[in-house]
């Protein structure tokens, strides 16, 4: 136990690293003024930690104003009622509906969080970088764990339990292999075939489903799977294409689209082949945004800055819990 306690303490030192576990508890609020600390010998049983560090790193935290001692009775928390929970948020890539739960998340912590931000680039080894260089520096981690197709599960699962579990939380993407871990979650498989169950009868009248599912863009490949099974249980014709091209726009087909630039492609390539939308062509685009309103194109999309209200409350209210966040499809002419 003791063994594996140091192994997460990184390069610090081991009293340096019990007074930062002690200190960020008194931060989030875990121990409360004048509440009395586990004593020494507790502590050290609990932690498989030798007694002469906890009395090291308790002197630590006296020095710093954290903590005080009575004589026979122990030590109790002073606390700093204006020290903020430090997060650490590391996303896959920086977008608009990214940019939504970063606001999110920071207007619903207030003047009571302070966050910084890192991008791991969908790279395993830059997210494992960032989480060496600032272990111990933070309150919370708050990882998107989307990474390259080709990625190793186990060697990004390695990365992601260097972080102390009641320190981490997921969002976008949970990931179940991590025992009682938080989350706040899209379930893409489930999701998407939800909302085209949703829908079925607006896509009566489309033969075949395809979605434009762009190559080295990473996207979660359970989307295509929930496709294939609202398609296998429909008797629809399903296809994948990397992108669309002119000559590839087929009456008849409802189209999934996940990029941006394939959606304005498609639209584009639909009025030059004389297609009807919404009547020859249907078109659903992932995540919603004031462009696609105005075009009235059929959406299916998380609530992105429910996403990050929610996961300021699990920092706020000291909570553990895997949330699945909303999902909703916006039905309009484009389908």
């Amino acid at each position: 136990m003791a063994t594996k306690k140091r192994a997460n303490y990184g390069m610090k030192s081991l009293v340096e690293q019990v007074a930062n576990s002690v200190k960020k508890d008194i931060d989030k609020g875990i121990y409360p003024k004048n509440e009395k600390l586990l004593s020494i010998t507790i502590y050290s049983k609990q932690h498989g930690v030798a007694r002469d560090t906890v009395e090291k790193a308790y002197n630590k935290l006296k020095q710093d104003g954290y903590i005080h001692s009575v004589s026979g009775k122990g030590y109790f928390v002073i606390g700093k009622p204006d020290v903020r929970i430090k997060v650490l948020l590391l996303f896959n890539k920086l977008s608009s509906y990214k940019k939504t739960v970063y606001d999110s998340l920071v207007d619903t912590l207030g003047d009571r969080g302070k966050v910084d931000l890192h991008i791991h680039h969908y790279n395993p080894a830059l997210l494992e970088e960032s989480i060496e260089a600032n272990l111990g520096n933070y309150h919370y981690y708050v990882v998107m764990p989307h990474f390259f197709d080709y990625a190793d599960e186990q060697d990004y699962l390695n990365i992601l339990k260097k972080i102390p579990i009641d320190q981490l939380i997921l969002l976008d993407k949970d990931v179940p292999q991590l025992n009682r871990r938080s989350a706040v979650f899209q379930d893409f498989r489930n999701d998407i075939y939800g909302a085209l169950i949703a829908v079925t009868t607006q896509i009566e009248k489309y033969g075949k489903v395809t979605i434009i599912y762009p190559v080295d863009r990473h996207h979660p490949p359970e989307i295509k799977d929930g496709v294939a099974q609202f398609c296998e249980e429909k008797n629809k014709g399903f296809e994948v294409l990397p992108s669309i091209k002119l000559d590839e726009i087929k009456k008849g087909t409802v189209y999934i689209v996940l990029a941006e630039n394939d959606l304005a492609d498609l639209i584009k390539g639909v009025r030059i082949t004389g297609n009807k939308l919404g009547k020859d062509i249907g078109i659903i685009s992932f995540n919603e945004t004031v462009f696609k309103e105005l075009l009235d194109i059929t959406v299916i999309s998380t609530d992105f800055e429910e996403m990050g209200r929610k996961t300021a409350e699990l920092m706020l209210q000291h909570k553990t819990a895997v949330i699945k966040n909303d999902f909703k499809i916006i039905i309009r002419k484009s389908l």
